[in-house]
């Protein structure tokens, strides 16, 4: 037994060095005619439209295409041109108020009272009258899919106190999405000095505003009403009705802005923002944002690449109690790739031979790389399961003793 102890105290001396080693002009889009239910109105869908193409031809002074996910532009003409955005203001609008229902500020069932400035608004709206009361619903609907300029600005007032005061939070969201070619007057787009944005611009608050799955509640919808049937609704979008896979967002009609639109559409898992902004008609608007989405539907797809956990070696660990460290489940980010060429991506994993303890979990100890060639589409970080703390005389006795005597 003496000599078991001895042993102990020889392993732990030599131990101890390496332990501590829109829109009041005649360009009202919004007045709803006969016109939205007519099927001609735009060219007839089919997937030979969706050719790969270098450049499209659109009728626009600017435009982007998005892919939701990713934020990756897929397609972009004039796309930081500061331009007057008409309606499309209204993306904006529509985004502080999904925030500020998802962060419960205000619900749905809230009732709302019509002020006089709101009112006054013009343009496209539902003719609220002064004192006037609509639930928060009520008058999503009507920003959503017959883009009222009266219901905005109550909607407005009445998360902010004032519209001025909601502009103010409108701009500042813009400055933190990093929106840099845009400045907003108003809540609702009509025409005003100093009242701007650019295509790219639109699609990043697009982009921000689909995240919020409610929208497409709103968006999505074709034809509606409000004041039990006496006020119709019909979706000022018509590739809401026409084009497959569409959710929204918002079209935009001013004498100044010409005819804009931001169109989103999904299919088989991928999402777009089509983005047209100065057309010179509304069918040359939505026919443009069509060649868009044909275009990246048609292109693009998205692949969701995977790594087996026994491809990933062993890391070692140096100076800890355990020699080596475990890593965590790894999911990789789906990533957005020209078609035909899935079989192109791969894994390339990077871990180190061995890390230095103290290792907490959750820490990155290496990466995944998801590569196209030598193109990085994304990466991962490889991180540790669970901690290992450092040896110590004191674990290191323990661990020894532990061996000996079987405990």
């Amino acid at each position: 037994m003496f000599k078991k102890i001895l042993a102990v105290f020889v392993c732990l001396a030599l131990l101890a060095p390496s332990a501590a080693a829109a829109d009041t002009s005649a360009l009202t889009e919004e007045n709803i005619t006969t016109e939205y239910l007519s099927d001609d109105l735009l060219e007839p869908y089919s997937d030979a439209a969706a050719e790969a193409e270098t450049v499209l031809e659109l009728n626009a002074k600017s435009a982007v295409l998005m892919e939701k996910s990713t934020g990756r532009v897929l397609y972009e003409q004039n796309p930081h041109e500061r331009l007057a955005p008409a309606s499309i203001t209204k993306i904006m609008s529509l985004l502080l108020i999904m925030e500020a229902i998802e962060s419960g500020k205000i619900t749905l069932e809230d009732t709302v009272s019509a002020s006089e400035h709101a009112v006054s608004m013009g343009g496209s709206q539902i003719w609220l009258e002064a004192g006037e009361t609509m639930t928060v619903d009520e008058l999503l609907r009507a920003v959503a899919i017959g883009s009222a300029n009266d219901a905005t600005v109550a909607l407005g007032e009445y998360i902010a106190g004032s519209e001025e005061a909601f502009v103010n939070m409108m701009n500042e969201r813009a400055a933190e999405l990093g929106m840099e070619n845009t400045h907003f007057v108003n809540c609702t787009g009509l025409d005003a000095e100093e009242h701007y944005t650019s295509a790219y611009d639109v699609a990043l608050m697009s982009r921000e505003l689909i995240m919020h799955d409610l929208i497409k509640q709103y968006s999505s919808v074709w034809m509606d009403s409000l004041r039990e049937g006496e006020t119709q609704l019909v979706n000022t979008n018509k590739l809401v009705r026409f084009y497959e896979g569409a959710t929204g967002l918002k079209t935009g009609t001013t004498d100044e802005a010409g005819y804009c639109l931001s169109a989103t559409a999904e299919r088989d898992g991928m999402e777009l923002i089509a983005v047209v902004m100065g057309s010179d008609s509304g069918n040359n608007r939505f026919n443009s944002a069509r060649k868009l989405l044909d275009h990246g539907f048609a292109n693009y797809v998205k692949v969701s690449p995977s790594v087996e956990m026994s491809e990933i070696p062993p890391i070692s660990v140096t100076g800890g109690v355990e020699s080596s460290v475990p890593v965590s489940e790894i999911n990789l980010e789906t990533v957005l790739i020209s078609k035909g060429m899935e079989n192109s991506v791969t894994a390339q994993i990077d871990v180190p031979e061995s890390v230095e303890a103290p290792i907490a979990a959750g820490q990155q100890i290496g990466t995944v790389s998801v590569m196209q060639g030598d193109e990085v589409l994304s990466q991962t970080p490889i991180s540790a399961a669970r901690d290992i703390e450092k040896m110590t005389f004191s674990n290191a006795l323990w661990i020894l003793l532990q061996k000996l005597f079987g405990a």
